[in-house]
């Protein structure tokens, strides 16, 4: 009773549901599904919840969140596609814990914030690690592969695209965090190895899209950092983000394969060949099929649950002799959100990932600019909110970032009498 009464009950819980998220994204969908919910728990758990509820409805965050489901409810009246729908519907519920969890749980103090960190961090870089293990056992085999398109298996058998931009997050996130004050000597070596160990696992196994988005990322520092006439850095930076591909391509088997892969891919599709094989030139037709289908339902799309549908539908009219089951949807986010969701799609996810760079408090937090431009450049080549895992690290890194944040910046700074009983217990910070 006291550990409730205290928020500490709460506190914990929406903790626990932190690291149940992290442990599913590395390895299991169980922990995944799981982890909304006693994040939900914790919230129910809050003493004062009464007095918190407020508190969600006035964090725009969270509002755009909840805008998602809302606009899945809404589609159920023109969707043609009812069963695909309801279980569009649940999937999307994250939308909702989260937030309802990071604004109506007792929030987290900051040396469990940087341990939740920490955990994501160690956490991919180990399992990273453990892939890049696998594949010395049998580097020629692997390279082979890669050369016809396809990539080295996660270690705990998760999606390959997704953890190279996890990789991709780990490696900068490694690199702010060991700046944390609260960080002790040790966990700062620990995190700034992680860091290089998820920098260099993502060249060895030459994931394209995390490699994309590392790259991204690091151009984007490069560019704050002279802005800010932090020369040094700055240019130090820029060197190795114009050496560092030179160099992974000469020195890295893999990072050759994965060029000529590409490039021989690219190929096909301008020379007029088969591309049934092929991933690149699949996308490539995929954009074309999706642009026909937002040009004939462009202002509120055919319905979420109806995309895959309208693509197959608009591949009977042009196939680009492709097989049936190599008819994919589009992979870029934007797109997809405008063939389910036409204009106002678009402008709900674009409200999404570019509002908090409005506010000051967000601007502030290089961690949120990183991690909304990371997962932007992400969607651009592919639809990771499609996707459990995608979803879910979105989501969950949106929670923990932004809509905490938010409520971080805009609480009263006595804040509710739940939260001055726990600073006086040294709950919360």
């Amino acid at each position: 009773m006291q550990h409730y009464l205290s928020g500490r009950l709460s506190q914990y819980l929406l903790l626990l549901a932190c690291l149940a998220g992290i442990a599913g994204l590395l390895a299991s969908r169980a922990l995944i599904a799981i982890a909304p919910i006693v994040g939900v728990v914790a919230a129910l758990a809050n003493p004062q919840l009464r007095r918190a509820v407020p508190g969600y409805f006035r964090n725009g965050a969270a509002m755009r969140a909840a805008a998602v489901v809302v606009f899945l409810l809404i589609s159920g009246f023109y969707t043609t596609e009812l069963l695909v729908w309801r279980h569009e519907l649940f999937r999307d519920l994250t939308w909702l814990a989260v937030p309802l969890a990071f604004t109506l749980a007792v929030p987290l103090t900051r040396g469990q914030r940087l341990a939740v960190g920490s955990v994501f961090v160690l956490g991919v870089a180990a399992v990273g690690l453990a892939t890049l293990v696998q594949y010395w056992q049998n580097p020629n085999a692997a390279d082979e592969d890669i050369l016809f398109g396809r990539n080295m298996p996660v270690f705990t058998h998760i999606f390959h695209i997704t953890f190279g931009v996890m990789l991709a997050l780990a490696a900068f996130g490694g690199l702010l965090l060991r700046r944390q004050a609260l960080g002790r000597p040790l966990l700062r070596a620990a995190l700034l190895a992680a860091a290089a160990a998820a920098a260099l696992t993502l060249h060895i196994l030459a994931y394209r899209t995390g490699l994309l988005v590392f790259y991204v990322a690091l151009l984007a520092v490069v560019g704050r950092l002279l802005l800010r006439r932090n020369l040094l850095l700055g240019l130090g930076l820029l060197a190795l983000l114009v050496l560092g591909p030179w160099a992974a391509y000469q020195g890295l088997h893999s990072v050759q394969r994965r060029v000529d892969a590409t490039l021989w891919d690219l190929y096909q599709s301008r020379d007029g060949n088969d591309i049934n094989d092929t991933s690149l030139s699949r996308r490539l037709v995929a954009i074309e099929t999706a642009g026909q289908v937002i040009a004939q339902h462009w202002l509120v799309g055919v319905a979420p649950a109806d995309a895959r549908a309208a693509m197959m539908r608009q591949y009977d009219w042009r196939g680009f002799g492709l097989r049936p089951e190599n008819r994919i949807e589009v992979h870029n986010q934007f797109l997809q959100a405008m063939v389910g969701g036409g204009v106002l799609g678009l402008a709900l996810l674009l409200a999404l990932m570019g509002w908090p760079l409005t506010r000051p408090w967000a601007r502030r937090q290089p961690a949120i600019g990183l991690f909304l431009l990371m997962q932007a450049t992400s969607m651009l080549v592919d639809a990771p909110l499609d996707l459990q895992l995608g979803l879910n690290l979105f989501v969950f890194g949106y929670g923990f970032l932004i809509v905490a944040g938010e409520r971080r910046a805009t609480e009263a700074p006595a804040g509710p009498a739940v939260q001055e009983a726990a600073v006086s217990r040294g709950v919360v910070s």
